[in-house]
């Protein structure tokens, strides 16, 4: 009990001298996270007006609100988590777990049945128990389902931003994503802490299921 104490006081104390923290809370995100997908945005022009965009693990809402910013006018964002997420003005919200059929099918419905999105992102990641293989298998899980959704929802030429944690089976899974995309990318942002496994990859030009190889690049993981 006084090692679980020990380090949740460590987490608080860090989390409020992390600059992130600070910058975050002075320009009304929910959260740092928003900072990662800003300098992807950036690196790789992900948003601009107009663009329909389905978020996996979108909780508490920060990725939302940036996401909501860059799509107006005239764009979509249909925001998904399995936990409750305080409502956004212009934000679609869909609870549930993506690897239940049914809440796939609510995505679907929300494309309007037969529409598609431009861009999937993914900031989801387990619970963290400490016992790597077990997190890493959660993990892969999510990644997985992230991309299945995915290849049902793009358009051609669509996009995909997930987060991944560096370890067993990421190799693997970028393969896979190079079977329906044109290129992939890893990409560390500098809001990711230096110690973190974590991880995302960017694969661009959805080609859907041809049996093509996209162009890897990136960080060998």
């Amino acid at each position: 009990m006084k090692a679980k104490k020990r380090k949740r006081n460590h987490w608080l104390q860090r989390h409020v001298r992390d600059a992130y923290v600070r910058k975050a809370q002075a320009d009304g995100y929910r959260s740092r996270a928003v900072y990662k997908l800003i300098e992807i945005d950036r690196r790789e022009r992900l948003l601009r007006p107009g663009l329909t965009v389905v978020e996996f693990g979108a909780a508490p809402g920060s990725w939302s609100q940036y996401v909501r910013e860059r799509i107006s006018p005239g764009g979509t964002l249909i925001a998904v988590d399995i936990q409750e997420m305080t409502p956004i003005a212009g934000v679609t919200l869909v609870r549930g777990d993506i690897a239940d059929s049914k809440v796939r099918q609510r995505i679907i419905e929300q494309l309007g049945g037969g529409g598609h999105a431009d861009l999937v992102i993914s900031d989801m990641a387990p619970n963290i128990t400490g016992i790597r293989v077990l997190d890493q298998s959660r993990a892969l899980a999510l990644l997985e389902d992230s991309l299945a959704v995915a290849i049902s929802v793009l358009a051609p030429g669509g996009r995909l931003l997930v987060k991944l944690l560096e370890g067993e089976g990421v190799s693997g899974f970028r393969r896979r994503c190079a079977l329906y995309f044109s290129k992939c990318v890893i990409r560390k942002p500098a809001a990711s802490r230096a110690k973190s496994r974590e991880m995302y990859l960017f694969a661009n030009g959805f080609i859907g299921d041809t049996g093509g190889k996209a162009v890897v690049h990136g960080a060998k993981p």
